[in-house]
């Protein structure tokens, strides 16, 4: 057996809602909503089933859903896009796990922003690459230009920037992504921005995908999610968009690991994205309640919670919280003695990591969250 990944743990998603399984508790740890998805794609994923193709797609993806992610973009963005540059994958982690393949060479080192999405390093070492951490702080979680740069050697060749940021739920601001984009041009890097929360945006924020900065385009693979955008996170329909010969680079790496995606659920995302501009104002405006809902629980409860500007996601400081417990040993009393599992920050980061923030998913329905907030309550009673 290859030792990576003999001795590579469990995902944390993977173990914390097999533990809310095991435990018939409330599953606030991994990110995915009981709510919010438009029945106007399953209708039309249904139809394609029984009259579209089901067999094989081409490997870059449908031609009509590659010209709907170039088209969505162009209009959200103000982008020049086609085809050319998109490449469909089997979800953003399999586009993740392409780009990495496609940009990383032995010895190559890699620039992650920590916490980490955690497919970030596995992925980098199975290419053969060597994972640098920048350490970003609670609770502002901001990238720092002096540390950024500093991390870069002479051997550093690619940066991964996750915007907006799961776990922390931060969304950088421009000074940040100055940064981002001032040091890859500097030092020559490409930089792979995994962008899959673009849409869930809160509070009225704006995204700025990296690409558009100047200079930024010609060295930059962004990875998108369907997933994300239509709260169908089981569909596994993603896309890495890249110029039109860095595209091609990445597609010959996804060709030998899924090949192709679901023609039925490709049609269907085409649709949504050519249909769909109207969904996305009343999603974030859900989403953003149901976060408020949340945090209006967990501070009536005595909890610290940091901000949430996008994704699914908010955490909470234990150790403000008045909780002696680090976050591994709090997410299993929680899971196992109070009935609901959260996601402990710390296997988010290899060195130095975090163990004072645990991780909660909002997206969920009002009893949902209310009944959390009641578990999370509990947790707090028996184990602070």
């Amino acid at each position: 057996m290859n030792p990576l990944y003999e001795h590579m743990a469990t995902s944390v998603f993977e173990r914390m809602s097999g533990l809310a399984a095991q435990h018939q508790a409330i599953n606030l740890g991994q990110g995915f909503p009981d709510f919010g998805w438009p029945d106007e794609i399953l209708d039309c994923a249904a139809r394609a089933v029984k009259e579209g193709s089901n067999q094989y797609a081409p490997s870059r993806g449908l031609p009509q859903l590659r010209d709907a992610v170039a088209a969505h973009y162009n209009r959200h963005h103000g982008l020049s896009l086609d085809a050319g540059h998109v490449c469909v994958t089997s979800g953003a982690t399999e586009a993740l796990g392409a780009a990495i393949l496609a940009s990383v060479s032995p010895g190559d080192e890699v620039i992650i922003f920590t916490p980490a999405y955690d497919s970030y390093a596995p992925m980098i070492r199975r290419a053969g690459g060597v994972v640098r951490e920048v350490a970003l702080k609670p609770p502002e979680w901001r990238i720092d230009h002096a540390q950024l740069h500093a991390m870069v050697t002479a051997k550093t060749r690619i940066i991964i920037l996750n915007n907006p940021h799961n776990p922390t739920g931060r969304l950088c601001d421009a000074s940040e992504l100055d940064t981002v984009a001032a040091v890859a041009r500097e030092h020559d890097l490409t930089v792979i921005s995994d962008e899959v929360w673009e849409h869930i945006l809160l509070d009225g924020q704006t995204f700025t995908p990296l690409a558009s900065l100047p200079g930024m385009a010609e060295r930059t693979i962004k990875i998108g999610s369907a997933g994300k955008i239509f709260s169908l996170t089981g569909w596994k329909v993603g896309w890495m968009v890249a110029q039109p010969e860095m595209a091609s680079v990445a597609a010959r790496a996804h060709q030998f690991l899924t090949f192709a995606t679901a023609p039925n659920l490709q049609a269907a995302v085409a649709f949504g994205l050519n249909e769909g501009d109207a969904w996305i104002e009343p999603m974030r405006k859900r989403f953003a309640r149901a976060r408020d809902r949340m945090a209006t629980g967990l501070k009536a409860a005595g909890f610290d919670v940091l901000d949430s500007a996008s994704t699914y996601f908010q955490c909470v400081d234990l150790a403000a919280s008045g909780v002696a417990l680090d976050d591994e040993a709090f997410a299993a009393g929680a899971v196992e003695r109070a009935g609901v599992a959260v996601v402990p920050l710390s296997p988010f980061a290899e060195t130095d990591p975090p163990r004072h923030l645990v991780r909660l998913c909002f997206a969920k329905r009002d009893e949902t969250i209310d009944a959390g907030v009641a578990a999370m309550t509990r947790a707090k009673e028996i184990l602070a």
